[in-house]
C-alpha cells in the first residue's frame, strides 16, 4: 500500500526514540557531550578541592626553583599520595618544597643568631639548637604533606562508599544498566566520591579506556589496600549483570551492600582497638608529664642561676611539646579505615555562607582585646610615655596612677608588704611580676584567646550545625514515611495521590509537612511530580535540603516510569537499607564510645583541672619565696637566726631568678588551648572522620569547658594556697 513505512522507517523511528530517552533524561543527567561533561568534570574538581590550592601553588613555584632527584621508590609513592589527592604536583616538585623550606628556616635561624652576636657579642646556643629542630619539623611537615593531603581525601570519599554502594544498588535493582548506575551516583553524592566517578566515565568519554569495566576496574586499584570490601562489592555488582535469573541477579546486588557494610564494621572494631595505647600513650607523654615538669619550674629555674628564663618555657611548653602530642596524633589518624563517618559536604548546605563570613571574625575580636588588655595591664602600668608628654611624675604612669602598689589594703598583715605586681630591679632592669595580683590578670590573657576562637567558630557553625541536626531527624522519620509510600503505591495507587495519603497518615511528624506540600504543589498548584518536588522556586526540597531525600525522590521518578511495582520496590529497598545503615552506624558509635569519652574527659577536665593546680602551686612557691626573701632583706641574718641554717637555703633559692609565675600560667592557659586543639581534632576524626563543621563546632564548645575550668581551677587555687603560705608565716616576721 501507498504510504506504509517500511522495516527501515520504524527502525528508524524507534531508533531516534530509544537515543531520544537516553540521552535526554533530566532527572539522571546522562548524555552529556564529552564538552559539555569535561567542562562539569573540571569546575566540579575545582569547587571540591579549594584548601588543596595551596600547597599546589608553593609547590608549583618553589618546587621548580631546583631540580631534585628522588629515588625511584620515592618517587612511585609520593606520586601515589599526590594523585590520591588530585594535586596537579610531581614527586620532584614536592621534595623540593620540603628541602627549599627546611633550609630557609635553618639559614634564618643562623644569620638572626650571627646578628645577634654582632650585636651583643653572646652566642644563642639554645635558639641555633631550636632552630634546627624547627627547620626539621617544617622538613617532616611539607614532606608528609602528601600523605596527609592523601589520606584526608581518602577519609572524605570512604565515608561515602556505603551510600555509593546503595545508590548504584538501588539503581541496578530495576534498571540494569552499569553507566546509568554511575552517572545516577556520581550526580547525586556530594564528597570526593563524586568525583572519583565522575572522573570514571569522563576516562571513557575521553578515550583512556574502552570501557567503563575497564576504567571502574583502575580506580578500584587505589582502595587496594585501603578498602577490599569496596572492590569486592563492585565486583558482585559487575556480576549480577550476567545473571540471568532476576531473582538470582538481585539477590547478588543486596549481597554487595552487606560485603561493604560488614567489612567496615570489621575495620572499625580492629581499629577502636588498636589506638587504645597511642591514645593513652598521648594522655601521659602530653598532658600528664608537662603539667607536671611546669610545677618544678619555679624552683628548678632559681636552681639554675637565671639560665632557664620565660622565653625557653614558651618554647618548650607552647612549641616543641605541642608539634610533639601533633606528631603522635598524625600517625594515629593515618591509621583510621575508611568507609565510616560524616557523609554530608559543607559547601551544599544552604547556610553556607555564615560559615564563610568573615564578621564572627570581627565580633569576636571586639570581645577578646579588652580582657587581652586587661592581663597586660602589669607591663602598662609601667611604661613610661614622659617622652611624649604623656608621663607621670615620681613613679607614676600617664593617668597619674604609681606603677605598682601593695597589698596592705587587703587588711591581712602578712600581705602588707607584698606588691600587686612585685617587679624587681635586676642589673639595670626590671624582671618579673612576681606579685599575686600579676597573676590573677594573666588569667585574662588565655581567656582573651580561648574566647577569640570559641566565639568565631560558634557563630560559623551554630546554623549550620542546626540545619544539620534537622536533616537527620528529618531523614530518621524520612525512612518510614518512605515505607509507607513504597506500600501505597505497590497497592496501585498513583504516586501523586499516594503522597497525599502518606501525610494524611504521618501527621505530628516533621516529614508529614514535606509530603503535605508536595501534595499541595500537585493539587493546588498543578505541577507534575518532579517539579512539585524538584522545583527551584517551588519545590518541596526548598525547605528539606537532605541528599538522602532528594536521592530517594529522584530514584522514584526514574522507577515510576517502568511501573507502580517497580517504584514500591524500589522505595521500600532504600528504607530496609537505611536501616541497616543505620544499625551498622550505631553499633560503630558504641565500639568508640569509650574511646572517645576517655579523649573528651581528658581533654576538658583533668587536663584543665590538673594545669589550674599547677598555677596555684606556682603562685603559692613564689609568694613564699618572694616572702622570705624579704624578711632576710628587712630583718637581717641576726632575726633570722632562730631559723638556723635555713637563711643559707634561702639565698640559693633566689625569688629573682625564677621564672615569674605570670608567665607559666600564660604557657600553660596557651598549651590546655592547643591541646583541645588537637585532641578535638583527633576525636572528630576518629568518631566521624573528616568533618570540619563538627570539628569547629566541637573546638567552640570545647574552649568553652575547657578553658573555664582551668581558670576557676587556677583562680581558687591562686587564693587559696596563697593565702594558706601567707597565714603559714604570719608569725614569721614577728
Amino acid at each position: 500500500m501507498v504510504g506504509e513505512p517500511s522495516a527501515a522507517d520504524v527502525l528508524d523511528k524507534y531508533t531516534r526514540k530509544l537515543e531520544s530517552q537516553l540521552n535526554s533524561s533530566n532527572s539522571l543527567n546522562v548524555g552529556v557531550s564529552k564538552e559539555e561533561f569535561s567542562r562539569e568534570y573540571i569546575k566540579f574538581k575545582e569547587e571540591m578541592i579549594p584548601e588543596l590550592s595551596k600547597y599546589e601553588r608553593w609547590a608549583k613555584s618553589l618546587g621548580n626553583v631546583l631540580s631534585v632527584r628522588v629515588a625511584e621508590k620515592d618517587r612511585i609513592r609520593i606520586q601515589k599520595y599526590l594523585d590520591t589527592a588530585y594535586l596537579d604536583v610531581t614527586a620532584s616538585q614536592a621534595l623540593t618544597l620540603s628541602l627549599i623550606s627546611m633550609l630557609v628556616v635553618f639559614f634564618a635561624t643562623v644569620l638572626t643568631a650571627v646578628g645577634i652576636y654582632l650585636i651583643n657579642g653572646s652566642i644563642q646556643f639554645l635558639f641555633v639548637f631550636l632552630g634546627i629542630i624547627a627547620s626539621l619539623f617544617i622538613f617532616y611537615y611539607t614532606y608528609s604533606m602528601p600523605q596527609r593531603l592523601a589520606n584526608a581525601w581518602r577519609l572524605r570519599a570512604s565515608s561515602e562508599m556505603v551510600p555509593a554502594i546503595l545508590y548504584i544498588v538501588v539503581y541496578m535493582k530495576h534498571t540494569s544498566n552499569l553507566e546509568r548506575a554511575f552517572s545516577f551516583t556520581s550526580q547525586h553524592l556530594e564528597g570526593p566520591l563524586a568525583l572519583d566517578f565522575k572522573k570514571i566515565l569522563y576516562d571513557v568519554e575521553i578515550g583512556k579506556f574502552s570501557t567503563i569495566k575497564q576504567s571502574l576496574e583502575s580506580y578500584l586499584e587505589h582502595w587496594r589496600d585501603g578498602a577490599p570490601e569496596f572492590i569486592e562489592a563492585f565486583h558482585l555488582i559487575e556480576s549480577s549483570l550476567f545473571e540471568p535469573s532476576e531473582s538470582r541477579r538481585v539477590e547478588i546486588l543486596e549481597r554487595s551492600l552487606q560485603v561493604i557494610l560488614d567489612g567496615v564494621y570489621e575495620k572499625m572494631l580492629k581499629y577502636s582497638r588498636e589506638i587504645r595505647s597511642p591514645l593513652t600513650n598521648i594522655y601521659m607523654l602530653g598532658i600528664i608529664l608537662p603539667t607536671l615538669g611546669l610545677a618544678l619550674l619555679p624552683l628548678a629555674s632559681t636552681l639554675l642561676g637565671g639560665i632557664f628564663r620565660w622565653p625557653h618555657v614558651f618554647i618548650i611548653f607552647n612549641v616543641i611539646i605541642p608539634f610533639f602530642v601533633f606528631y603522635i596524633v598524625s600517625e594515629v589518624l593515618l591509621k583510621r579505615p575508611g568507609g565510616y563517618g560524616e557523609t554530608s559536604t559543607l559547601e551544599f548546605n544552604p547556610e553556607y555562607s555564615s560559615y564563610k563570613s568573615k564578621k564572627p571574625w570581627i565580633i569576636a575580636l571586639c570581645v577578646a582585646l579588652p580582657l587581652l588588655i586587661i592581663g597586660l595591664m602589669p607591663f602598662i602600668f609601667q611604661i613610661d610615655f614622659s617622652g611624649i608628654g604623656l608621663g607621670g611624675q615620681n613613679g607614676t604612669n600617664f593617668l597619674g596612677l604609681q606603677k605598682d602598689y601593695s597589698l596592705s589594703f587587703t587588711g591581712i598583715s602578712s600581705l602588707s608588704d607584698t606588691m600587686m605586681f612585685d617587679f624587681k630591679p635586676v642589673e639595670g632592669s626590671n624582671v618579673g611580676p612576681f606579685g599575686p595580683l600579676a597573676v590573677l590578670l594573666s588569667l585574662f590573657i588565655p581567656l582573651s584567646i580561648a574566647l577569640f576562637f570559641s566565639i568565631a567558630y560558634s557563630a560559623k557553625t551554630k546554623n549550620l550545625i542546626k540545619s544539620r541536626d534537622q536533616s537527620k531527624k528529618l531523614e530518621q522519620e524520612f525512612t518510614n514515611s518512605l515505607f509507607q509510600l513504597g506500600n501505597r503505591i505497590g497497592d496501585g495507587m498513583p504516586a501523586e495521590i499516594a503522597f497525599g495519603r502518606v501525610a494524611e497518615s504521618t501527621q505530628g511528624q516533621v516529614t508529614a509537612s514535606f509530603f503535605s506540600l508536595v501534595n499541595q504543589n500537585i493539587q493546588q498548584g498543578g505541577m507534575s511530580l518532579e517539579n512539585a518536588i524538584f522545583d527551584k522556586r517551588r519545590g518541596a526540597l526548598i525547605s528539606y535540603p537532605s541528599a538522602l531525600i532528594a536521592t530517594s525522590m529522584r530514584i522514584l521518578i526514574e522507577s515510576v516510569k517502568k511501573g507502580l511495582q517497580v517504584a514500591a520496590r524500589s522505595l521500600i529497598s532504600i528504607s530496609e537499607y537505611v536501616k541497616n545503615i543505620e544499625k551498622i552506624n550505631q553499633r560503630l558509635r558504641d565500639l568508640l564510645a569509650e574511646i572517645v569519652s576517655d579523649m573528651k574527659s581528658n581533654m576538658v577536665f583533668l587536663a584543665p583541672l590538673l594545669s589550674g593546680i599547677v598555677v596555684g602551686l606556682s603562685a603559692m612557691i613564689t609568694f613564699i619565696l618572694n616572702k622570705l626573701d624579704f624578711l632576710q632583706a628587712t630583718a637581717g641574718d641576726q632575726a633570722m637566726s632562730g631559723l638556723g641554717s635555713f637563711s643559707s637555703i634561702i639565698s640559693i633559692f633566689d625569688v629573682k631568678m625564677m621564672v615569674p609565675p605570670y608567665f607559666i600560667q600564660i604557657s600553660i592557659g596557651l598549651y590546655i588551648i592547643e591541646i583541645i586543639f588537637i585532641l578535638t581534632g583527633a576525636l572528630v576524626t576518629v568518631d566521624s572522620g573528616k568533618d570540619s563543621l563538627k570539628e569547629k563546632y566541637d573546638l567552640a564548645r570545647n574552649l568553652r569547658r575547657g578553658i573555664l575550668l582551668y581558670l576557676a581551677t587556677a583562680l581558687v587555687s591562686i587564693f587559696a594556697l596563697t593565702v594558706l603560705a601567707s597565714v603559714a608565716l604570719g608569725g614569721l616576721g614577728g
